[in-house]
């Protein structure tokens, strides 16, 4: 039996930073991974899916902006096949970059699927179908999600997607019906349309981008609106069918029933955790109703020595967030003092056209709090830098403590705005208050001098509106 400090199941970003931090703070450390180094979001999401709308921003400029910038074209040609072989040599380049640092830090990575035995043991059946034991001081469940879909439909990989087949194929639909208009749906609706894809977006909630402030939210559907996809919003799918032509998908909502036709069916649903046929209930680790891992804040479970980090435990599904549980969690097993996550104050980004980034608390939300807020607001259209871009719808908007100043969230939509949180968090997490972001000289001409303006509007000291 091979003994390590610490055994980590699942080597997304979530297993492969705990890895790495465990191995610097001087722990012997196995990794296993049923599938691939680097999980979902270096293999087929984050990644990919930039490269894509890197693609997509560039296909959308050349067919419909070209005039803008004084250039046209007789025959343009778009490749989107080379769109997506572009994708996957940049996500295989960061996956190899992995397997290098495994090796720099002495950790040994089995591919196989992994059971938890006891509460230090673990077997794993390797992918040549050998059986392998692994004993472990500690182990870390990093096993992410899968994407939910509704009872009754298949997904086929052909008519009817989630993310995994979508990011893979190399064929652009002609039409295609998004369920979903959270982050996976809207780049995806970015990427398709910047291809000339006919797009429809199916909400069942009363707005796009559900889960951000309102006016994002009203927003971006003006830009979804002026690049010709449609959103039908506090609408449910009622059933999804296929047929030799594509699908068919029956929807409910405030217009009444409709049929919506398409070559392809994209589910956005949301996410399910990793949790079953690892073991837990056996060994008695608490889950949720939803069958999430429950944790504390050091990222451990009720069962002294097995921990979980990222997506299984539902805290909030973003890979930056199972990095950081990953560091905290090493961290804590070596001893070491560690500091709670605050999830409402973690960055969060959606990478569509316009870009969504956000942090902290909605205007709504603090309404709801009764909390008394002033609004810094600056328009990206008054922004010089953004207008050299010809990238100026949106705008920034700071949340502010009406008495003490403190920053208490803030909702970007526009150019590069997921670039822009750092600041703000940074500020944030520090203590710092609005004043300091105003007084902050920026370097100009900048996408982040809108954040300097905004923060001089809520203290009523605008300069350039």
């Amino acid at each position: 039996m091979d003994k390590f400090d610490v055994v980590i199941i699942g080597a997304g970003p979530g297993g492969y930073v705990a890895a790495i931090r465990a191995a610097q703070l001087g722990l012997s450390v196995a990794i296993v991974d049923k599938e691939w180094l680097g999980g979902v979001c270096l293999n087929i999401g984050c990644i990919p899916s930039k490269a894509l709308l890197k693609n997509a921003e560039v296909a959308h400029t050349l067919r419909e902006r070209g005039k803008d910038f004084g250039f046209t074209f007789d025959n343009l040609k778009l490749d989107y096949a080379a769109a997506v072989k572009r994708s996957r040599q940049v996500s295989d380049r960061l996956t190899r970059g992995v397997g290098f640092l495994m090796k720099k830090y002495n950790i040994p990575v089995v591919m196989g699927t992994a059971k938890i035995t006891s509460t230090t043991t673990i077997n794993v059946i390797t992918v040549d179908g050998t059986a392998r034991e692994l004993s472990a001081g500690n182990i870390i469940i990093a096993t992410g999600s899968h994407p939910a879909v509704f009872p009754g439909v298949t997904v086929d990989g052909e008519k009817v997607l989630t993310y995994r087949e979508a990011i893979l194929q190399e064929k652009q639909p002609q039409s295609v019906v998004i369920i979903g208009a959270g982050a996976i749906g809207l780049e995806f609706a970015t990427v398709w349309n910047s291809y000339g894809t006919e797009v429809t977006l199916v909400e069942m909630l009363p707005r796009i981008a559900p889960l951000e402030d309102e006016e994002v939210s009203a927003e971006l559907a003006k830009a979804f609106t002026k690049r010709g996809i449609k959103s039908l919003v506090d609408t449910r799918v009622q059933k999804i069918e296929t047929s030799a032509k594509g699908v068919k998908v029956f929807v409910s909502g405030k217009d009444g029933d409709q049929v919506l036709e398409a070559e392809q069916a994209l589910v956005a649903i949301g996410f399910k955790p990793n949790s079953a046929d690892l073991g837990l209930e056996e060994n008695s680790v608490t889950l949720t109703l939803r069958k999430h891992i429950q944790v504390d804040e050091r990222m451990s479970t009720n069962v002294p020595g097995i921990w979980a980090i990222g997506d299984v435990t539902g805290k909030l599904l973003l890979a930056h967030v199972a990095s950081t549980q990953g560091i905290l969690c090493a961290e804590a097993i070596a001893g070491l003092e560690t500091k709670p996550i605050d999830y409402a104050m973690v960055p969060r980004a959606t990478y569509s056209q316009p870009q969504i980034a956000s942090f902290g608390y909605t205007e709504t939300q603090l309404k709801e709090q009764g909390k008394a807020v002033k609004v810094g607001k600056f328009p990206f259209q008054a922004n010089g830098k953004a207008l050299g871009m010809s990238d100026y719808a949106g705008f920034v908007k700071i949340l502010v403590d009406d008495k003490y100043g403190e920053i208490l969230g803030a909702h970007m939509i526009g150019p590069e705005v997921s670039e822009l949180l750092p600041e703000l968090t940074l500020a944030q997490q520090n203590e710092l208050t609005i004043s300091e972001i105003a007084r902050n000289i920026h370097a100009h001409p900048t996408l982040s001098e809108s954040l300097m303006e905004a923060a001089e509007n809520a203290e009523g000291k605008a300069i350039h509106i």
